[in-house]
């Protein structure tokens, strides 16, 4: 079977995936408009950007998704897609990359759906074509899922919180993975940021999409880091024995020093990664979204305020999910977001609904408005479904009406 054992998990999957088609077909379209410009939005245009996710959304997998999906946004004014890249171990587009490290080249749902096709190539095409940009979106960073392909098989690229090596080695004369399948969360483990063939794995995964498409950037986000918990195992480790006269990591994992260390590394990848991007297409923006800086360093070592003032970052797109509009203002006003307004284009990142937990149109109006009104460089919505699909609580058609109003007229 293509899928392998049958689980829980892939059942919801593929039934989310059959839903978010079925409400493709159940969304009206728009009238059609004048035809578009061939012309790419530039990034001094304001922000009007939309995450195009595999989760919870069919969009990917129909064939007729992704035209339907850009002549929608095209036509309400919309400017930026951040489309998947890189999730759940399996890349979005055919990749030399990845078919050497998980044995695929990408998703296998794609090649059920898409036989043959190279979806990302086609979105650049017909996204370019409406006067677009594309800046596609590797998501899941340093994620790994414990059942992947890619934790099979490199068990050893993976890393662990305190107290877990005692455990792996007991596992050993049964399956190794055992004692690391449970860390952190249920599903996802974390690849080692610090070591070099996870480096050099997800580089070249990035690099791969930069020389081969002519995409307007790529974009990281908040699994771009590492949770503080982790950082145990034995490479790392020995790496901060090397470097710290044979001394071990404290025990304690928020320990200042051994924070900083970690950060420090991660911020050091981050450098390769933008120098590497720019050699490869000095065109190719590099755009992040994070989460709030004191947040993204404290629990994922993700110095980002650092990777900006560095001139790592061309473009960041700030995650503030906040449901009250005054703590939605205060992300707007913290230290950090001030200070990267002063050097590169800072977008916010607002949440119109995810599967269980819709947002009014309301709510997503007034966030838009105290984005402008703060004279921020636009915004970007997660995720497409939600924009006016089957999770909204309003109609598709007054949802796209109040984005009609709130990008009349089109940028400038």
């Amino acid at each position: 079977m293509l899928w392998g054992k049958k689980s829980k998990d892939r059942l919801i999957y593929l039934l989310c995936v059959g839903v978010a088609i079925a409400a493709l077909f159940a969304s009206p379209m728009l009238i059609a408009k004048s035809q578009p410009t061939v012309t790419p939005a530039s990034p001094s245009q304001e922000i009007r950007g939309v995450w195009i996710s595999n989760v919870g959304s069919g969009v990917l997998f129909a064939p007729w998704g992704i035209d339907r999906a850009v002549k929608q946004l095209n036509q309400l004014n919309f400017n930026t897609l951040y489309p998947v890249a890189w999730n759940r171990g399996y890349t979005f587009h055919p990749s030399k990359i990845a078919q050497q490290a998980v044995g695929r080249s990408q998703n296998p749902t794609l090649s059920l759906t898409h036989p043959g096709g190279d979806i990302l190539s086609k979105m650049v095409t017909l996204v370019h074509r409406n006067g677009m940009r594309v800046v596609p979106w590797f998501e899941y960073g340093f994620l790994a899922p414990k059942n992947s392909e890619l934790v099979k098989r490199h068990p050893t690229w993976l890393t662990y919180a305190q107290g877990s090596r005692e455990a792996t080695l007991k596992s050993r004369s049964q399956n190794p993975l055992d004692a690391l399948r449970n860390q952190v969360t249920p599903e996802n483990l974390w690849l080692n940021p610090f070591h070099p063939e996870v480096q050099q794995f997800l580089l070249d995964l990035i690099v791969e999409v930069v020389e081969r498409y002519p995409v307007d950037g790529i974009q990281l986000d908040d699994h771009f880091g590492l949770p503080v918990e982790l950082g145990y195992d034995s490479f790392t480790v020995n790496l901060y024995q090397q470097e710290h006269q044979g001394q071990s990591p404290p025990d304690d994992a928020r320990e200042p020093e051994w924070m900083r260390w970690r950060a420090d590394k991660i911020t050091q990848f981050m450098g390769r990664i933008a120098q590497a991007v720019r050699a490869a297409n000095p065109k190719a923006i590099v755009s992040l979204s994070p989460n709030s800086q004191d947040f993204a360093y404290g629990s994922y070592l993700q110095d980002w305020a650092t990777w900006v003032e560095r001139g790592w970052v061309d473009e960041l797109v700030l995650q503030v999910y906040r449901k009250d509009l005054g703590r939605f203002q205060a992300e707007l006003s913290q230290p950090a977001v001030q200070t990267a307004r002063r050097r590169i284009p800072v977008g916010v990142g607002i949440l119109t609904g995810t599967w269980g937990k819709p947002v009014s149109i309301d709510q997503v109006q007034d966030q838009v408005e105290a984005v402008r009104a703060q004279g921020f460089d636009g915004v970007s919505f997660f995720y497409w479904e939600s924009l006016w699909g089957y999770i909204a609580p309003e109609s598709p058609r007054d949802r796209r009406r109040v984005f009609q109003e709130l990008f009349t007229p089109p940028p400038s």
